[in-house]
C-alpha cells in the first residue's frame, strides 16, 4: 500500500512514530502506518549523526574562536550563550573526543616567589585575607602580585590587582623593570576607576615593592587595610598565582614571541580578553564584566 511513497512521506511517518513511541510500541505504529521498523531505526541513526554533525562543527568554531583555551565546560556555556543550544556537558566531552580536540592543560606547578629576596623595608602586615578567596561584593577583597616574562635578555615585567568578587582584573602596568613605581602605579589606575575602596583588603606577598614605606603610606589614605601572606607560602595568594598561570598558559607559552612588544601586546590582549569574553564557572558561566554589572543594576 505504501510501496510508492516518496522519501520526504517516510520520513513524516517516521517522525510521527518517534512522536508517539512514548505513549505505544513502535512495532505497533510501525505497521499502523505502514513502515518498517528497521527503516525507523536507521532515520534514527542518521538523524542523530547529522546532529552531532552540525554540533561538531559549533564546537570546533567555538574551540578556534578562544584559541584552543576552552575545555569542554566553557564550550558547554559557549553553545548555549552563543546558539542557545542546550546539551549535556558530557556529550560535549565525547564530541570533543571524537574530534582529537582538547583545552591546553595548565600543569601543576610549585611557585617559588621571585621577588622576596630582594632586600625590603621590613614593614609586613598580618595576613588578614586568611586562604579566604570569597567575598561578596566587588572593592571588598584584592589580590595582587608581580610576574615577570623573559624574551632572550629581556624581561617585562607585570604588576595586577585581582577582585576576589568579580574576578576581574581591576588594574595592571607593565615595565621593563621591576621597582616600587612599577606597582605604585597600578595602584594609581586602580583607584582611578575604583573610588570607594573604604575597608578594602588588599592582600600581596612580602615582596619588597609590597613592604615599602611607600606602598605601606599608600593604601591607608584611601580606607584600604594591608593583608600579606606568610613568607615563602604561594598559597596564601593562590588567587592572583591562578591568574598569571592562565595568562602564560593561554596567551604566551604557545606562541613564538620574537620580541618584547609582541609579548605585551599578547598580554593586553589577554586581560581584555579574561574581564570582558572569558566565561567564569565560579561566576555562573557568566565573565568578570558581566558579573560586575550585575552589583551596578
Amino acid at each position: 500500500m505504501f510501496g510508492n511513497l516518496d522519501a520526504g512521506g517516510v520520513r513524516k511517518k517516521y517522525r510521527i512514530v518517534e512522536r508517539l513511541s512514548s505513549t505505544f510500541t513502535v512495532t505497533e505504529i510501525c505497521n499502523t502506518l505502514g513502515v518498517s521498523r528497521s527503516g525507523y531505526y536507521k532515520y534514527l541513526a542518521t538523524r542523530k549523526q547529522n546532529k552531532d554533525k552540525a554540533l561538531k562543527e559549533l564546537i570546533e568554531s567555538i574551540f578556534r574562536q578562544r584559541k584552543g583555551i576552552y575545555g569542554y565546560r566553557r564550550i558547554q556555556a559557549e553553545l548555549m550563550r552563543q546558539y542557545g543550544y542546550n546539551v549535556n556537558h558530557k556529550k560535549v566531552l565525547r564530541l570533543m573526543q571524537n574530534l582529537g580536540i582538547k583545552a591546553i592543560i595548565r600543569r601543576k606547578r610549585t611557585y617559588i616567589s621571585t621577588f622576596q629576596s630582594i632586600v625590603s623595608d621590613g614593614r609586613v602586615a598580618e595576613n588578614l585575607l586568611n586562604r579566604d578567596f570569597f567575598a561578596q561584593k566587588p572593592n571588598q577583597k584584592w589580590v595582587t602580585d608581580v610576574t615577570q616574562y623573559r624574551i632572550g635578555d629581556e624581561r617585562i615585567y607585570l604588576s595586577a590587582i585581582k577582585d576576589l568578587c568579580t574576578l576581574e582584573i581591576v588594574a595592571y602596568h607593565m615595565s621593563s623593570r621591576n621597582d616600587n613605581a612599577l606597582v605604585l602605579e597600578t595602584f594609581k589606575k586602580a583607584f582611578e576607576t575604583q573610588k570607594d575602596v573604604t575597608g578594602l583588603i588588599v592582600h600581596s606577598d612580602q615582596g619588597f615593592q609590597y613592604t615599602s614605606h611607600a606602598y605601606h603610606d599608600m593604601l591607608p589614605t584611601v580606607g584600604a587595610k594591608i593583608s600579606m601572606s606568610r613568607r615563602g607560602n604561594c598559597l596564601d595568594n593562590a588567587s592572583m598565582e591562578s591568574f598569571f598561570s592562565h595568562l602564560k598558559t593561554e596567551a604566551l607559552f604557545p606562541y613564538d614571541i620574537r620580541d618584547i612588544q609582541d609579548a605585551q601586546r599578547r598580554i593586553e590582549d589577554y586581560i581584555h580578553f579574561y574581564n570582558e569574553q572569558r566565561l567564569q564557572l565560579k561566576l555562573k558561566k557568566l565573565t568578570p564584566s558581566e558579573f560586575r554589572r550585575q552589583f551596578a543594576a
